[in-house]
């Protein structure tokens, strides 16, 4: 086997075991999820994150580990947008804090199994009809200039949401408190719960999210591996980081812009291929790189009024 398959393996270890050991021994009970410890778990996804990349240099290439660094900070970029809506959304149900991570949980089980469907999906296309990056380009450069002009709204009425309402028009749901659980058995029957509703949100929200990431990371690199790879390592660090950054996100309310820079950047990037211009793999990182300090920096420096 060559050194990407032994990789690829090594992915999949890391994921399917963190994942059961999160659900089947740190995480049986319902609970808050502390500074601290969420503190340790978004270090150790990023850790693990820098030496998967690094491993990729070492055996396979420095183009392809470049790749995936930018893919990967694009994408954590992008989650902390996604982020921000999730806390809406369980501000706006009054979700108590035990049960936050039991929805995160599997809505991004949720996402992985999404974003493999779309990944895939967005690869065949590719390399059927490579001018699909191109339109690629067009929709990140959109993104990109509406995100600069956008917004952040801090209450959402969720009860007008398209998808909430067809949920209820199809589903039974039960009226009473969910205690933790998605589904319940009540007088004889079957019923969804508010739990279960709260995450039907979430993973839609993703979808949404996906729409943007999943262009963004292919304008980046076209190799599957690549794509895939630091997809999931982002979106895996994706719950301890909402608990991370939870009481401090307003405080960085440049980073959009810094998102809509970087988007832009990429659409511009893509677009330029049909000039033959090219922009390497390391420079492509470097302004990813500098875009997410400068946003860090300014939104220390001037701070938000209040």
């Amino acid at each position: 086997m060559d050194a990407q398959t032994n990789l690829t393996i090594l992915f999949g270890v890391i994921v399917v075991g963190f994942l059961a050991l999160d659900l089947g021994y740190f995480n049986r009970k319902s609970h808050k999820v502390e500074f601290k410890p969420a503190l340790y778990q978004s270090l150790f996804w990023i850790i693990i994150s820098l030496i998967f990349g690094s491993l990729i240099f070492l055996f396979v290439s420095r183009e392809m580990a470049v790749e995936f660094f930018s893919a990967y900070v694009t994408e954590k970029m992008l989650s902390v947008d996604n982020l921000f809506v999730i806390m809406l959304i369980f501000s706006f149900f009054k979700l108590e804090e035990k049960y936050h991570h039991r929805v995160l949980f599997w809505g991004i089980m949720g996402a992985i199994v999404f974003r493999a469907i779309f990944i895939s999906a967005g690869a065949y296309i590719i390399h059927q009809f490579y001018w699909v990056l191109y339109i690629f380009g067009v929709i990140l450069l959109y993104t990109g200039v509406k995100l600069f002009s956008e917004k952040k709204e801090e209450h959402v009425d969720f009860n007008n949401n398209k998808i909430l309402k067809l949920a209820r028009k199809f589903l039974p749901f039960s009226p009473n408190h969910h205690g933790g659980k998605f589904f319940v058995r009540e007088k004889g029957k079957f019923y969804f719960t508010s739990l279960f509703l709260i995450m039907i949100l979430v993973e839609f929200t993703d979808i949404i999210f996906a729409v943007d990431s999943i262009p963004a990371v292919f304008s980046i690199s076209q190799n599957l591996f690549v794509v895939f790879t630091s997809n999931i390592f982002a979106i895996m660090g994706l719950r301890a980081l909402f608990f991370l950054i939870e009481s401090i996100l307003h405080r960085f309310h440049h980073l959009q812009k810094g998102l809509a820079f970087i988007l832009i950047f990429i659409g511009l990037k893509m677009l330029s291929g049909i000039f033959g211009l090219h922009i390497s793999s390391f420079i492509s990182f470097g302004i990813i790189m500098f875009a997410l300090a400068a946003s860090m920096i300014l939104s220390i420096l001037f701070p938000k009024k209040i």
